[in-house]
């Protein structure tokens, strides 16, 4: 109720002033159809603004016409025929009046769909971000498996939507059922299940038959356009969204899934089963349960496999890492096989290295029996080279380094100390050295050095001084053939005749 002073306000501005409906509201706080009542109450008639014209109102015929003849014509291009037929407006007002005239199909009316127990389940992936794993940013997607018929629920959170993930998926919702599972699974047509479909013919996904195949169930994609056949997932996932997701807090993905797992297994199963609010979808289950079927004793093996080559480092690259292999299969092509913790490097059938796997990014995981191998690998070559070149410059020395090895002594050390002889004394030295040594009896290599320093005297050398040579053949090996210096002895002597001949020319 408004006052009889307010009325009288208003009816004056109405009909003495002229004021619009609209802004006498406005100006005395008063909603519109309070100015209306006390208008009509008076007997007057309350003046309505008539539409403005607008610049499309001439070409709304048109419009109509084409719309009529073509329902899905674009806005864009019914503008740009206005235009050709004089429309001087903008393309704002097309497109409103376009969304006025274009006529829409009748909504359709879809039946409530009834599953038996045990008969259905649906699957599909949820994408849920991205996360900060070491270096790496990583898009996590949910597993989702809903029963049909009882409406449980599991939950699982992977790093990659391959196929792989998408049967292990699976695979873990069999076992969290109690190693049971529906006869028929619906999907959408997502790649890891439908490959290619013309109409009704479906080509599947080859690993996606052998998986079916092993555990007895039949994969039945929706119809194309059709989500509304896996509507029971596709609630489940927005679900999961609201309820589980929105208020999680993790720090791995390990215990992402034990969350998920828990709530699963206690909030999803106590909630209403929507067929018969007064159950529980526990309840339900139960009912469920001796109608589904029993998965076989053995599991589908399911691992990430990929052919990879290893270059002349002993790693190879999978997945953003690396992971170390034994040094002597390098230059190969090798298979990896990874699970979710673990990845296996492969030669043939044999498994050449076992590793932890990373989900961070430019990671280096080495197992370090392979890094101890290549050490020693190198360590031994560098020992063989040393062989080969006291062999062949002094040949004495092999005798010799058999008898330190008979008597226990590191030959290792005993081949660099005699390295360094040979290269502060040379190969002639040194083997007379090692021949007195070995006449005498006495194995060691400071008597070689002492026989060494002995002949130097006798024959009133000056010190040797040590030179390091790099260990390549080419330097070591090169040999240069000293000249008589006698040669030089005549060049700084002068002929005197021509001389004195240069000085009368």
């Amino acid at each position: 109720m408004i006052s009889k002073e307010l009325e009288a306000t208003i009816l004056r501005l109405h009909q003495a002033e002229q004021w619009p409906l609209g802004t006498i509201a406005h100006h005395l706080q008063v909603h519109r159809s309070v100015v209306v009542r006390v208008i009509e109450k008076a007997g007057q008639t309350a003046s309505v603004r008539r539409p403005r014209r607008c610049k499309i109102d001439p070409y709304r015929p048109f419009l109509e016409e084409q719309l009529r003849r073509y329902p899905r014509l674009a806005a864009s291009v019914l503008f740009r025929m206005c235009r050709q037929r004089g429309y001087p407006g903008s393309e704002r007002q097309v497109r409103h009046i376009v969304a006025q005239l274009r006529p829409r199909p009748a909504a359709e009316a879809y039946l409530r769909l009834r599953a038996l127990p045990g008969e259905q389940g649906q699957v599909d992936w949820g994408h849920f971000g991205q996360v900060d794993i070491g270096r790496a940013r990583r898009r996590l997607y949910a597993f989702v498996l809903v029963l049909s018929y009882s409406r449980r629920i599991f939950l699982r959170f992977y790093l990659e939507a391959h196929t792989t993930n998408f049967l292990r998926g699976h695979q873990q919702a069999f076992h969290h059922f109690g190693g049971k599972l529906p006869r028929v699974l619906l999907y959408d047509n997502l790649k890891s299940c439908v490959l290619e479909r013309r109409g009704e013919a479906i080509r599947f996904h080859p690993q996606m038959l052998a998986f079916a195949a092993h555990y007895r169930f039949e994969p039945r994609p929706v119809a194309l356009a059709r989500g509304n056949e896996k509507g029971r997932v596709e609630r489940a996932i927005r679900y999961i969204r609201d309820s589980f997701f929105a208020a999680c807090r993790w720090r791995d993905l390990e215990e992402l899934n034990e969350q998920a797992l828990a709530w699963c297994d206690g909030e999803t199963m106590q909630r209403p089963w929507p067929d018969d609010r007064g159950r529980s979808v526990a309840e339900a289950f139960a009912e469920e349960e001796p109608h589904l079927l029993a998965i076989p004793q053995d599991d589908f093996p399911l691992e990430e496999q990929k052919r990879v080559v290893a270059g002349k480092t002993p790693y190879i690259r999978f997945d953003a890492n690396d992971y170390s292999i034994p040094h002597d299969r390098v230059r190969r092509t090798l298979e990896v096989r990874a699970t979710e913790t673990r990845v296996r490097i492969l030669a043939g059938t044999e498994v050449i290295a076992t590793h932890p796997r990373s989900w961070s990014k430019g990671e280096q995981i080495e197992d370090p029996g392979h890094i101890e191998g290549l050490v020693q690998y190198k360590r031994r070559g560098r020992q063989h080279r040393g062989y080969d070149r006291l062999h062949h410059a002094a040949p004495g020395t092999r005798e010799l380094l058999r008898r330190l090895g008979e008597q226990g002594e590191n030959l290792g050390s005993a081949t660099c100390r005699l390295l360094g002889l040979l290269n502060r004394y040379g190969g002639k030295a040194l083997e007379q050295a090692v021949q007195k040594a070995l006449a005498k009896g006495v194995c060691q290599v400071a008597t070689v050095a002492y026989q060494l320093e002995q002949l130097r005297r006798k024959r009133q050398e000056p010190p040797p001084l040590p030179v390091e040579l790099p260990d390549d053949p080419r330097i070591r090996g090169l040999s240069v053939q000293p000249h008589p210096l006698s040669h030089y002895d005549g060049i700084g002597e002068e002929d005197p005749g021509e001389e004195v001949e240069h000085d009368q020319g």
